[in-house]
């Protein structure tokens, strides 16, 4: 994983070390339903025991039932070994660091099922095992351990859930590899966009006011209409624009580090 920031290893590892997620869901340990003796569906009730009629509780109730006492049904935690390593941006070990990310969260989790017959097996079995393993309040493995889903409907059946978490090719990971930027800086991307205009705005010396919205009047334009240049024209003026507003900043940069103006000109040109 890689983050943003100046913090301290020893702190990271503190924060690490006292990091943990727990999963409070009802026991999945004892198998009441299996083969062909399988919860019916009632419209009224729900999910009832075929042999006793009674009415298997739902997830609500089963989360009730739950006492302070009970252990977590899953806890997760970091390994004991964490290697911090602060990277500089523009470095070699940036460079790799890059490289070696964009190779993970490129690649497919099955791709790695190709190393021999035994890892292969050995994979064969953990699907085979997370076919009846709860993945979510929601999944309908939740039957064979007597309870009803969460938001429970009509044609549920053990070993039928279609999340990711029962695929081969996720192999029981679920969920983002990349983590939003709200999760980690508190802002959507439009505002993210929006800093970076402001920034841009500031540096070319302009000012980003709000436009009136009654000083423009938006209409479809029609095809053929001749007050409209080709779309090749308008593509090259877009790129000529952006080629002005980067070179403008290249010179603002250059100034603001006392660098040599013509030496970045003649960079601009060669690229």
């Amino acid at each position: 994983m890689a983050i943003r920031g100046t913090l301290l290893r020893a702190e990271i590892k503190q924060i690490a070390a006292a990091t943990y997620h727990q999963v409070r869901w009802p026991q999945a340990d004892e198998v009441r339903f299996d083969g062909d003796h399988l919860p019916v569906w009632d419209e009224q009730a729900g999910y009832l025991d075929p042999a006793t009629g009674e009415v298997l509780p739902t997830w609500d109730e089963a989360l009730d039932a739950l006492d302070e006492d009970t252990e977590p049904l899953h806890v997760l935690r970091f390994a004991e070994q964490v290697d911090v390593q602060g990277v500089l941006a523009g470095t070699p070990d940036a460079d790799q660091c890059i490289h070696y990310l964009s190779k993970y969260l490129t690649k497919s989790l099955g791709d790695a099922l190709d190393g021999g017959q035994a890892q292969r097996d050995h994979a064969a079995r953990m699907v085979d095992a997370l076919r009846y393993e709860p993945c979510s309040p929601t999944c309908p493995n939740w039957l064979r351990y007597g309870v009803q889903p969460k938001n429970s409907k009509a044609g549920m059946a053990p070993g039928r859930c279609r999340s990711k978490a029962h695929k081969p090719e996720h192999l029981g990971y679920a969920g983002r590899r990349v983590l939003v930027s709200r999760k980690w800086s508190n802002k959507t991307l439009a505002q993210h966009k929006q800093d970076r205009r402001t920034w841009v705005l500031e540096a070319l010396g302009q000012t980003d006011e709000p436009t009136d919205p009654h000083r423009y009047i938006w209409r479809p334009v029609p095809a053929g209409d001749a007050n409209v240049p080709p779309l090749a024209v308008r593509l090259l003026r877009t790129v000529a624009e952006r080629q002005r507003w980067r070179a403008h900043l290249r010179e603002l940069e250059a100034r603001a580090a006392g660098q040599d103006l013509s030496a970045t000109e003649q960079t601009g040109r060669a690229a």
